[in-house]
């Protein structure tokens, strides 16, 4: 999964003890992992209505997300699902199954609340999964919507005992209407001024704000026999009603098409490892009080990302000069073409690899890294040229002092022999390539050098 994803079973990302949110560790290590573009699909509505089994045929499976059979909800908090997309090459589709709203269970009922925001956040597309008609009881029990106002910044449907026939939603007057047209025709505000119509218009208004582009589903009973029904995920194709089984691949087709990239403001691509920083970012803030920005996340991620971006080119930089640089280099300014490379191409690294760094804040740290390291390869390279000189002198000088330690200038004629040796060394030194940018300083002089203390010995 180091640039995308294999099928793995879901797993929870989000857990809810009903007093705090909590983000799965080992969920973010697979999201982490994931460096390919995302498409995040959430699904929210009342326990006990299908969602899980919707988001597991979304993943082409009977089985994954748990379905529950009875009152008592089985996915606490959100759960998670990475598979391969079906029809985007290169993307990662994540579907985000969520706890069942309402649940009388839950000592908080705010907690739905925030459940039901960071579905939202987090997704590409939201699906709202109700039951029956969606009349007043059904937008008025989709009372999140009215709260996503309160609980997301940016600067930047009901159940019922029975099961309606899905033909006798699609009628207006006793006229035949489409699904679109049955889904805002229930969303018109309802005329009048009086405080019963503005409260039973909250709703409606919020839903057409925060859900501009809308599209409605209708599903009938998956099947009849009621036992079945109650292990649905046990049921194969052939024996589910065949109105069903077209309805939900209509569903299907129409999330595969249309439901986008995750991105955030700018455009910025939502990958795998983005969305982990996003999950960590909502619920550290709705567990502090505070109220999750679009704004602030985006933010943070940046911070993240471009500190990661500044050490990926430092890192490149390091290991570049490291394997084309031989000290000692000839000249400095042999060194310094090869670090004006190194230095061009780091900054490629962090420039592709980083975004939003409007002020060049992270760009202006990685120079400045840069230039430390710069000026420690420089002083790398003069220890290097001292210390080769230095060998090549003790190399060169062996033959003179062991003439100088058998007394071979001590006879007659000896200055004149030991004139000649000194300069031979000198001129053998003068010859050996690539001493480096200190061969002035500790070169030719430490030759000379050499010489008179050999001198002041005989």
């Amino acid at each position: 999964m180091a640039s995308g994803s294999n099928t793995m079973d879901p797993i929870c990302l989000i857990e809810n003890n009903n007093q705090l949110l909590s983000v799965n560790q080992k969920a973010l290590q697979i999201l982490e992992k994931i460096s390919q573009p995302v498409v995040v699909v959430a699904i929210a509505g009342l326990y006990r209505t299908g969602k899980s089994y919707l988001m597991n045929r979304l993943a082409g499976q009977n089985h994954g997300f748990r379905l529950g059979s009875t009152v008592r909800s089985e996915t606490k908090g959100i759960w998670m699902w990475c598979v391969p997309h079906p029809s985007k090459p290169d993307h990662t589709l994540v579907l985000l199954d969520t706890e069942g709203l309402g649940n009388v269970e839950k000592g908080d009922p705010k907690n739905d609340s925030w459940i039901f925001a960071l579905a939202v956040l987090l997704s590409s597309i939201f699906v709202y999964n109700s039951m029956n008609t969606i009349n007043h009881q059904a937008l008025e029990q989709l009372n999140y919507v009215t709260e996503l106002t309160e609980l997301i910044r940016t600067k930047s449907s009901s159940e019922n005992d029975g099961v309606e026939d899905a033909s006798e939603f699609l009628k207006l007057n006793g006229h035949p209407v489409t699904e679109d047209e049955y889904l805002e025709n229930a969303l018109k505000p309802i005329p009048g001024k009086h405080r019963r119509a503005q409260i039973s218009n909250l709703p409606r208004e919020y839903i057409r704000h925060f859900f501009p582009k809308r599209k409605c589903f209708v599903f009938d009973r998956p099947i009849n026999n009621k036992k079945l029904l109650a292990s649905i995920e046990n049921v194969s194709e052939d024996q589910l009603d065949p109105e069903f089984q077209e309805q939900t691949k209509k569903f299907c087709s129409y999330v595969f098409t249309n439901a986008r990239t995750k991105t955030l403001r700018d455009g910025i691509t939502v990958t795998g490892n983005r969305l982990g920083t996003l999950v960590v970012t909502y619920v550290d803030t709705i567990n502090s009080g505070g109220v999750p920005c679009l704004e602030s996340a985006v933010t943070t991620l940046a911070q993240l990302e471009n500190s990661a971006a500044v050490q990926k080119a430092a890192d490149h930089y390091s290991e570049q000069m490291a394997q084309r640089l031989s000290l000692p280099t000839d000249t400095l300014q042999e060194l310094l073409e090869v670090h004006a490379a190194c230095e061009r191409e780091a900054l490629a690294v962090f420039m592709e690899c980083s975004f939003k760094d409007d002020t060049q804040e992270f760009q202006r740290k990685l120079e400045e890294i840069i230039l430390n390291k710069k000026e420690g390869f420089v002083l790398q390279n003069e220890e290097a040229s001292v210390k080769y000189c230095q060998h090549t002198l003790d190399q060169l000088s062996k033959a003179l002092r062991e003439s100088i330690s058998a007394g071979t200038f001590y006879a007659p004629g000896g200055h004149e022999l030991y004139r000649r040796a000194k300069e031979m060394l000198e001129r053998d030194y003068c010859q050996v390539p690539r001493k480096g940018v200190k061969v002035r300083n500790k070169g030719t002089r430490g030759a000379s050098e050499y010489g008179q203390r050999c001198l002041l010995k005989i």
